[in-house]
């Protein structure tokens, strides 16, 4: 790979993938909107063409793959949900008849997800086959709630089988999330939380073939930070929730177009700060 150092506005301009900043900005962009992120019509058909095609039964092997069948098959949800599904808010259960199920789409829609980890071990269980249950968080940032939809597997088959609706503050990543909602909002408090240097990984313009690698300084960054949703983020815990630690891996991935971008968090002295990004 080769290095550089990301001095001059120039060359930031031709070596980031990235797209500027939007905390405190007035500029018209839809909410949560993640720059090129979405292309509706992809969505809509990927969404088609797994609605029209039978889930294979390996698809139920892991969990990832069971999901976006779940959340593009009308049928198919229907049929993994289990009636009358509870839904727990404010110490009160209510439940939920097939006859009143709407269709949850989720982040399919938006065309991108989040996922949050504490380490690259915790990230691998995205592919572990013998992972049970998983919990999906839709994590509303403005309201400071979480809610939960719990899936389980039995008999190798993954099933709805409640929803929880909890405060943000009890979340097992509340720490990072309550730094999260101040950094994507506020440009000021941004910079203060990046590190003197931040390495960057990313394509390198000239040659499709190979990364580049270079460092981002706070007098560079405001330009260039990426775009991230402020509202509203999922995430996708595999297993039982892990007590979180001093590291955060955040994930943007992109539903049908190929987006990945790494952010990576160290907590210091009590702050979180941003110590790589990786495009």
């Amino acid at each position: 790979m080769k290095r550089y150092f990301l001095a001059f506005f120039a060359f930031l301009l031709l070596t980031f993938s990235c797209t500027g900043n939007r905390a405190n900005q007035t500029d018209e962009v839809p909410a949560d909107s993640v720059a090129d992120s979405t292309d509706t019509t992809d969505i809509d058909t990927l969404e088609m063409l797994i609605t029209e095609t039978p889930m294979p039964r390996a698809a139920d092997a892991m969990f990832d793959d069971f999901l976006f069948n779940f959340l593009a098959n009308k049928k198919l949800q229907k049929e993994r949900v289990v009636f009358p599904l509870r839904v727990t808010e404010n110490g009160t259960t209510t439940k939920i008849e097939a006859n009143d199920w709407k269709m949850e789409h989720l982040f399919m829609r938006q065309g991108y997800y989040t996922l949050l980890f504490n380490s690259d071990k915790q990230m691998q269980l995205m592919k572990d086959t013998a992972v049970n249950e998983a919990t999906v968080e839709k994590i509303l940032l403005a309201k400071n709630q979480v809610k939960n939809y719990c899936f389980q597997r039995i008999k190798g088959a993954w099933l709805l089988r409640e929803i929880k609706v909890t405060p943000l503050q009890t979340d097992a990543n509340a720490s990072f999330l309550s730094f999260y909602k101040r950094f994507v909002t506020d440009t000021v408090f941004q910079i203060k939380s990046i590190s003197e240097t931040v390495d960057f990984v990313g394509p390198d313009p000239d040659d499709d073939f190979n990364m580049m690698e270079g460092v981002i300084t706070p007098d560079t960054w405001e330009a260039f930070a990426p775009t991230l949703p402020h509202k509203t983020l999922y995430n996708i815990i595999y297993g039982k929730p892990q007590e979180e630690g001093k590291e955060k891996i955040y994930l943007l991935r992109g539903v049908a177009n190929g987006l990945e971008m790494e952010l990576r968090f160290k907590k210091e002295g009590g702050k979180w700060m941003l110590k790589k990004l990786m495009t």
